[in-house]
Order: structure tokens, then C-alpha cells, then sequence
């Protein structure tokens, strides 16, 4: 009977092990990512445009762009673009040329990178427009 519980421990001790008898270091714990939201903000003016550039710090991430308003109609049709921004372009990516309130893009950054998002008047606006953009991404 000793024998018995004396190899049972042996046997419960390994199973509880992570790896019995391996001397590799334990994995390090998975980093959660952080979710950063930037919000901009602005004034388009008639056949006017505004681009704002971001940064990502994790690949593959997802990122959203959404225009959260725009101001004083907030039914006004505007041009809104999602790209990669080169240092001196925004190369479209993702682009929704009858964006309203509440439009969103999303995209997903293969790589840390800079990026940019850029709203445009396309022959719709009557009247300069306060406009607010929210990015969220990683």
C-alpha cells in the first residue's frame, strides 16, 4: 500500500507540473494589448479637406475611424478616407465618399505604422462644417 501512494504522488506531482522533468522557462505572459482612442476635430469648408495622422503600436490590429459629428448640419455628405500615410500622402486604403454622422471605416494595421484619415468635401457642402473624427485603435 505504501508503494501505491508513494508512485501515485509521483504521478498526481507530474501531472500538476507544467512539464515534469522539462527545464524550459516558463512562457511569458501574453501583453493585453492597449486600446488608445484620438479624436480630431475641425473646420471643412466648401470644396475644402483635413487629414489628421495616427500611429499604431501593435500588428496585426484592428483600427475604426468614425465621424462622430459634423456641425451645424449633421446630415451634410462629406468624402472620408482611411490610408497609410507616407510622410507626405495619405494613400487610400478604405474610402466612403456619401459619409454621414456616425459613418465609420475599419481597417486592420498588418504592422505598426502611421496612418491617416482625411475628410474631404465632394460638391455636397454649402457651408464651412465643424467635424469631429474618432480613431480607435491599438
Amino acid at each position: 500500500m505504501f508503494r501505491f501512494i508513494s508512485t501515485s504522488a509521483i504521478i498526481f506531482a507530474c501531472i500538476a507540473a507544467t512539464s515534469c522533468g522539462d527545464d524550459s522557462p516558463p512562457a511569458a505572459p501574453a501583453e493585453t494589448p492597449v486600446q488608445i482612442t484620438e479624436t480630431f476635430t475641425g473646420t471643412l469648408n466648401v470644396n475644402g479637406a483635413a487629414m489628421h495622422t495616427f500611429v499604431t503600436d501593435k500588428g496585426p490590429a484592428q483600427a475604426v475611424a468614425t465621424i462622430d459629428s459634423l456641425s451645424p448640419d449633421s446630415a451634410a455628405v462629406v468624402s472620408f478616407i482611411f490610408g497609410t500615410w507616407n510622410g507626405n500622402n495619405c494613400q487610400v486604403i478604405l474610402v466612403k465618399d456619401d459619409a454621414t454622422t456616425g459613418s465609420s471605416l475599419v481597417g486592420t494595421a498588418s504592422a505598426v505604422g502611421s496612418f491617416c484619415v482625411r475628410v474631404s468635401d465632394i460638391g455636397r457642402l454649402t457651408a464651412p462644417t465643424d467635424y469631429s473624427i474618432k480613431v480607435t485603435h491599438f
